[in-house]
């Protein structure tokens, strides 16, 4: 059996019911912001959400662990051995939802023997959801993705997180030095730069400091695509805090540019 098959239907009830507890919040008045220990943002929509989630996967009959930024579950780490685990972040951008900024999603991944081998992003105030199953292709409601032929970065148009004051100098001074080498740039981090990767749409995307929950379907769904995704090490893991998504054409010379 597949991953598709044997996991894409409780993916797929998750995103759905997700999508509705989201858009319920979005723009409305009722949505209340708080503020975690770490400074991050945190509404009722993210604890409905991944309540939800993990009711389904208990629910479901499948042998499954879960991982989550709300309710924990589980070591941050690597996982080679054990039950396979869903890592859910309910919400990623939960800055943009209390904004009213529509890139907001549901990040979804089954990790299995170390592996992340079944991935979902639904945004539902973007009307679009991105999955993929190992072996089986990446595709965006329905349609299947395929990076962009890009061969330079000089040529590409690339995508990253911000420069604030929660980096150092030196952090900034190589993000800068990465958006400054590429025809095009943009800072706008999150999962949707890595969803425009796969899509063709521009040729990379940088995360530099993340937990497993916000790249947990990623690196699935662009390398499924054609793509490459890894940490600025070269290896494509969730548990190295930073993620490079590029066509993987012009994977090499990013990182050199980065490093």
């Amino acid at each position: 059996m597949g991953y598709r098959s044997a996991y894409g239907g409780l993916l797929e009830e998750i995103a759905q019911e997700a999508d509705q507890i989201a858009l319920k919040y979005f723009r409305a008045n009722e949505l209340r912001v708080e503020r975690k220990k770490d400074g991050t943002a945190v509404t009722q929509a993210d604890r409905a959400v991944e309540e939800m989630a993990r009711a389904r996967v208990a629910a479901s009959g499948l042998h499954l662990d879960v991982l989550g930024e709300e309710m924990g579950g589980g070591a941050e780490t690597l996982v080679p051995e054990g039950r396979p685990r869903m890592i859910i972040d309910a919400i990623d951008g939960t800055e943009e939802i209390s904004r009213g900024i529509p890139t907001f999603g549901t990040l979804l991944g089954i990790e299995h023997a170390g592996e992340i081998v079944a991935a979902m992003v639904s945004a539902p105030a973007l009307d679009s959801r991105w999955q993929a199953y190992k072996g089986e292709g990446s595709y965006r409601d329905g349609r299947r993705l395929k990076v962009s032929a890009v061969a330079r970065l000089q040529d590409a148009m690339v995508f990253s997180t911000g420069t604030g004051p929660s980096k150092d100098s030196a952090d900034q001074t190589r993000i800068r030095k990465y958006l400054d080498a590429a025809r095009s740039s943009r800072s706008f981090g999150g999962f949707w730069q890595h969803m425009l990767v796969a899509e063709g749409a521009i040729e990379a995307a940088l995360d530099w400091a993340s937990r497993p929950w916000d790249l947990a379907p990623l690196i699935l769904i662009v390398q499924e695509a054609g793509g490459m995704s890894t940490s600025l090490n070269g290896r494509a893991t969730i548990y190295e805090k930073s993620l490079l998504s590029t066509n993987g054409k012009i994977h090499d010379e990013t990182l050199r540019v980065l490093r």
